[in-house]
């Protein structure tokens, strides 16, 4: 199975656009195999996450790898290395920026998943035979690359389509500037939406609210730092998309996370049925497992270490947004994670003493019967309460 090429009559490679939405519509494809996917999985496990059903679990894995196989022959197979070409021409005609070495990256792994996928589908095995199986299962981390990244060869390919306008002449962007940051200094300027261009510049579109007048404006640079600058005005935010420089695909917290790859998620214990072990528990040592439970650590983690790890998470996503406002709120995650690290440690000692009083509820707290019996059939039942007669009120 080998894509057809089709070079323009300079060498340079056509961009068309079954090239980008071939990539498109496979990752949306796998987007609906993953669900699919985690569902099946999901009811081979039991309630705390664990495979129980081991043969299902395995049929629902090769029913994905073979619908993978699938939407790839169906829309990569005929496009992936012209795509991967015209990305390669666009990103040597970007201006240098910190990202571009990782995109090269990106494209040389996309090309060599190719390549691997190509040599396996040209050779035939006996559909549904083992031999089959097994190279579905060898194909899937090559499937869930360009899965996971082919959009970033779909943008690069894309970026040559996009023609931005020039920006604000250097009078008209410090008067604009100027009004901009007297709007933010009265608290009118107002954030919605930012991107980075393919340089690495940062851009940000806000209203400009000016004597109950609003104007939208593009800002270069970290709005919440000195030094950023209006560069554009428009009446609506499609006149801004074509006049401004077009976005490039955000970045990722972590490089080794895959959407299409997650690890199996640890068994755990939520924290309602904890709440459930406490009421329907009878001895102090029913309440105190159910609270070392909340603040166990380890493999089998508590929702209160869970939490923790949540806030650190978070806290080191905002710091890698690089922004001024993103390292402050590092900061007070940061700080929020140490207070409930040291609540952590009182629970864990409060559960330890609760544990240590060998103590039982008191009988006299007896249980109230949810059925009430019914009575006998020969029983008469009792009367009702006569009814109190109120006067009716006239308006």
């Amino acid at each position: 199975m080998t894509p057809a090429r089709n070079p323009a009559p300079d060498g340079s490679v056509p961009v068309t656009p079954e090239l980008a939405d071939g990539a498109r519509n496979f990752r949306l494809r796998m987007a609906v195999i993953d669900r699919e996917s985690e569902a099946a999985l999901d009811m081979a496990c039991d309630r705390y996450g664990r495979t129980v059903h081991a043969g299902a679990a395995a049929a629902a894995r090769a029913h994905r790898n073979r619908a993978a196989v699938e939407a790839y022959t169906t829309h990569l197979a005929p496009h992936a290395d012209t795509l991967l070409d015209a990305a390669r021409r666009a990103l040597d005609e970007l201006p240098p920026a910190r990202h571009l070495a990782g995109w090269r990256a990106v494209l040389d792994g996309l090309a060599a998943s190719a390549a691997e996928i190509r040599r396996a589908l040209d050779r035939t095995d006996t559909p549904g035979s083992p031999a089959e199986r097994a190279q579905h299962s060898t194909l899937w981390p090559h499937l869930a690359a360009w899965a996971d990244h082919s959009f970033i060869a779909s943008d690069l390919a894309d970026q040559t389509k996009h023609h931005p306008r020039a920006p604000l002449t250097g009078e008209e962007q410090r008067t604009w500037t100027q009004r901009a940051r007297a709007a933010q200094q009265r608290g009118e300027l107002e954030l919605t939406e930012s991107w980075y261009t393919a340089d690495g510049q940062p851009i940000t579109l806000a209203h400009l609210v000016e004597n109950d007048d609003s104007t939208l404006v593009a800002l270069r640079g970290d709005p919440d730092a000195p030094g950023w600058q209006v560069i554009g005005h428009y009446a609506h935010e499609y006149e801004a998309g074509k006049a401004l420089p077009a976005p490039v695909p955000p970045g990722v917290l972590r490089a080794d996370v895959s959407r299409f790859n997650r690890p199996a998620p640890a068994p755990e214990v939520s924290l309602q049925e904890l709440i459930r072990d406490v009421v329907e528990g009878r001895t102090a040592g029913d309440a105190s497992e159910a609270l070392l439970g909340a603040v166990q650590r380890g493999y089998i983690s508590g929702p209160m270490v869970r939490l923790q790890e949540l806030l650190e998470t978070s806290g080191q996503f905002a710091g890698a947004l690089e922004t001024m406002q993103g390292r402050q709120i590092a900061a007070r995650l940061a700080a929020l994670g140490r207070q409930i690290e040291f609540l952590t440690r009182e629970v864990e000692e409060a559960a330890e003493d609760l544990g240590a009083t060998v103590a039982v509820l008191p009988p006299h707290r007896t249980p109230v019967l949810r059925i009430r019996p019914r009575p006998a059939v020969d029983t008469t039942p009792p009367t009702p309460p006569p009814r109190t007669s109120t006067p009716v009120r006239h308006r």
